[in-house]
């Protein structure tokens, strides 16, 4: 396994304020330095935001939605700017992924893939406004009809993790633009690159100003103000279950809605009787994707007893070939964590396992050297009471745990207190649509993982969330139903007496 080195990072550093009412402010005296996951090197330098800073962007997107054109603007005129804007991504696909890649520490080629994924969820989005549409009841009597509109919910705070930093927000913003809403970002302080980027190109593309907002800085100062201002109406998150509780609370004072994709542990459950290769393919792609930074990472293999050993040998094997590296260098396919303190967090989760008994079959250390780096890591014989099976490492490391039957799969595949996803691997229809109802989660993959379209809604049950994101699901969580009731021709007459002289 080795690491390569031979990248180069970056030849500048990038250097922003927030970014305001259409204006990109100046830098505030208090930066963060974004160092480079790969070597350590300065990539570029945020604004610290203050909660004044939040609280101006709030009150700009308010602004915009209170007496803006963006909302009464037509459905197929907010389609027409949410596709231009998903040309414009194209069109700096090269920026916005050296910036991803760079920022993350996501090889390039997965940068570039998300651009392309976030482009198709803004044409999707646009679709949504096209052709979205209210209902008319007229079975309620000769005098009287009814009507259910969808309107837009207002202003949306969007609270954005590192991991996929562009692809997340683009989850979420254009469904929010194309139902007619305005937004306040507030991306990680780790990546805030492309979302500053993404509102540049999003008035280049027609957006008026105000409607997009984005404030960088620390959680506490810039993200709990969203939560709790009684301005903002909807509060979209993605990140940890535990940061996902402490916005519940600071928000309960403003009874704003939420919606929330938090943490998972996601299980690949391979049966004997499924094309093994293409599990292999798909056991590896699940766990060790995006660094294994990925809350739908397969982070748990479930492996049917009467083909374990056979599979994990292969799958072991497979490991030892993965190619570990700078972002921007070619070939890389893992590339270094987020950041040293999480890179030690992932070892630290390493090494609780051996505690606990599990074998380290591959990797299980860092790769010396600039850089943090994780060895792509395979724990065997894990427990399905230890940490290494209940908790969230987001990293790259599987660990493995055997099972004998369907029912032993379901209540393995169960047995954390996440629901975010999961994948199946047999060719037996029936069993897989028995585990697939049986597996509490609300993405199950059969025979694929980490895959879907911007039509196909995404979200939790139990610990990870609650609310959906992409599909017509994800753009009806960012309207308000309203009944519109119509009656004409009689009067009221139920107390005749009081209007009309009682005639």
């Amino acid at each position: 396994m080795t690491t390569v080195n031979d990248a180069t990072i970056t030849q500048h550093v990038r250097v922003y304020g927030h970014h305001i009412n259409g204006q990109s402010t100046p830098p505030s005296d208090r930066l963060i330095d974004r160092n480079a996951p790969a070597d350590g090197s300065l990539l570029a330098q945020y604004s610290a935001g203050t909660r004044a800073d939040a609280e101006a962007a709030i009150a700009s997107a308010r602004a915009a939605f209170d007496s803006g054109p963006w909302p009464k603007m037509t459905a197929m005129d907010r389609a027409r700017v949410l596709l231009e804007v998903a040309r414009l991504m194209r069109e700096n696909t090269d920026l916005l992924s050296r910036i991803d890649a760079e920022e993350s520490g996501k090889p390039l080629v997965f940068a570039r893939g998300d651009v392309e994924t976030s482009a198709e969820l803004f044409e999707y989005a646009a679709g949504a406004a096209m052709t979205s549409h209210g209902e008319a009841h007229t079975g309620l009597g000769e005098d009287c009809t009814a009507l259910v509109v969808r309107e837009p919910a207002g202003v949306v705070g969007m609270i954005i993790p590192w991991n996929f930093p562009l692809l997340l927000l683009s989850q979420k913003l254009p469904f929010a633009l194309a139902a007619g809403c305005t937004a306040v970002v507030k991306p990680s302080e780790f990546t805030s690159g492309t979302a500053l980027e993404l509102a540049r190109i999003a008035e280049e593309a027609g957006v008026p100003a105000g409607v997009i907002n984005v404030i960088t800085g620390f959680g506490i100062e810039t993200g709990a103000p969203l939560a709790e201002s009684k301005s903002v109406d909807v509060l979209s998150f993605t990140g940890s279950t535990e940061t996902g509780r402490r916005i519940t609370e600071a928000s309960a004072g403003s009874v704003k809605r939420l919606s929330m994709e938090l943490g998972g542990k996601a299980a690949s459950v391979v049966f004997d009787d499924a094309d093994l290769g293409d599990a292999l393919d798909g056991v590896l792609f699940g766990v060790f994707f995006n660094n294994g930074e990925c809350c739908v990472s397969g982070a748990r293999l479930l492996i049917q007893d009467t083909v374990a050993d056979a599979f994990i040998d292969k799958l072991v094997a497979a490991v030892s070939r993965i190619t570990v590296g700078a972002p921007l260098a070619d070939g890389t396919e893992v590339g270094p964590m987020i950041s040293p303190e999480h890179a030690a967090k992932v070892l630290g989760h390493i090494e609780q396992a051996r505690a606990d008994g599990a074998v380290v079959r591959a990797g299980g250390a860092a790769i010396e050297g600039a850089g943090n780096y994780v060895q792509p890591t395979v724990l065997d014989g894990v427990g399905e009471l230890t940490a290494a099976f209940t908790q969230e490492i987001f990293g790259p490391v599987l660990s493995i745990t055997r099972f004998n039957d369907v029912a032993d799969a379901i209540r393995l595949a169960n047995a954390t207190e996440y629901g975010l996803a999961g994948s199946i691997w047999t060719k037996n229809i029936d069993k897989a649509l028995t585990v697939a109802h049986g597996m509490q989660n609300g993405r199950v993959w059969v025979n694929t993982t980490i895959d879907g379209g911007p039509q196909l809604p995404a979200g939790g049950m139990k610990q990870s969330g609650f609310g959906r994101e992409m599909g017509l699901a994800g753009f009806e969580e960012f309207t308000d139903v309203k009944t519109i009731q119509i009656r004409t021709g009689a009067r009221n007459r139920v107390f005749p007496n009081w209007v009309g002289g009682g005639e």
